[in-house]
């Protein structure tokens, strides 16, 4: 049986570039089922521009947080079990098939869990795309003829990350409210939980962009300890290896201590390194864990903190 297609877009902060994402949804060489939005405040939508476009649309009411507001996304779909549901950021622009061969793709292979496709260009490495360039670099990098390439990967990519929502709903696998804000390293863990129940792949067919629009990032001392807590967090869950988590926080911790040096206007690099400090030194204290993002003075100079 054809898989149906559902959308899960939570977001925050980025009410114009979502319109352009809901946008290329409509477009669709096969439009998805419905697309449910969950945002973080009423100021995220337009909903004027949204009901022009003539998609299924559910609003779903959530507190504020990634892994919160795709959690409130997974409860609506609590009770199916036939179908897909493909998590998007709200700046991931997809190709004109995205959903025709996303479907193809789950309806193939039933041993498919989960499946991220390929991102032409993915401004969160850099000072993130525009929205016309990212329309220019979807346009010119989108290949229809793709060949049918699928390969094995470790975790899905949080930007375009689909799952089969049989499995989800079998094991009730939800993202970790645990870590808050931004989610970091959510889609590790949420990969990981559900890779007993069957493949984890990569389409070559599955094409976008990333913008990495750097409106509604968490603030860079916030996401410097997240970067530290969250992978530690993992390895406690055993989501995440020793060893892989440990060089993850040693490149991001190494990153922003050279990116310090000569910093650049779009990433707070100096507040991410403080951020990394700081959650070091909750580590050697006994106290570190993500949700210390939330109670810790991380906005102010916090190395100049008395208690630090």
């Amino acid at each position: 049986m054809k898989q149906p297609v559902f959308v899960a877009i939570a977001t925050a902060g980025r009410r114009e570039i979502l319109t352009e994402t809901l946008g290329l949804l409509a477009t669709q060489t096969e439009r998805p089922k419905t697309v449910f939005i969950a945002p973080s405040s009423a100021a995220d939508l337009d909903e004027e521009a949204i009901r022009a476009l003539g998609l299924d649309v559910v609003i779903v009411q959530s507190r504020k947080g990634s892994c919160l507001q795709r959690n409130a996304i997974l409860d609506r779909l609590c009770d199916r079990r036939e179908g897909v549901v493909l998590f998007l950021d709200d700046d991931f622009f997809v190709a004109p098939t995205y959903v025709a061969e996303l479907s193809a793709v789950f309806t193939a292979d039933p041993g498919i869990v989960l499946a991220s496709g390929v991102v032409h260009a993915d401004g969160a490495v850099g000072p993130g795309l525009s929205v016309p360039d990212a329309h220019r670099i979807l346009a010119e990098t989108f290949d229809s003829a793709q060949p049918p390439r699928i390969e094995p990967i470790y975790n899905g990519y949080g930007c375009n990350m689909a799952v089969r929502l049989s499995a989800v709903n079998e094991t009730a696998v939800r993202f970790d409210e645990d870590l808050p804000l931004y989610g970091w390293l959510e889609d590790v863990d949420f990969s990981r939980r559900l890779a007993g129940s069957g493949r984890l792949i990569r389409s070559h067919r599955l094409q976008g962009v990333h913008l990495g629009s750097k409106r509604g990032r968490t603030p860079g001392r916030r996401l410097g300890y997240s970067q530290v807590a969250n992978p530690f967090h993992l390895i406690r869950k055993r989501t995440m290896s020793p060893r892989r988590a440990l060089v993850q926080i040693g490149r991001n911790i190494s990153a922003n201590l050279w990116k310090s040096l000569s910093p650049k206007p779009w990433v707070d690099h100096r507040g991410r390194l403080e951020g990394n400090v700081v959650a070091l030194v909750d580590l050697m204290r006994g106290r570190l864990k993500p949700s210390n993002v939330l109670t810790r003075d991380l906005d102010d100079k916090v190395l100049k903190e008395k208690n630090i």
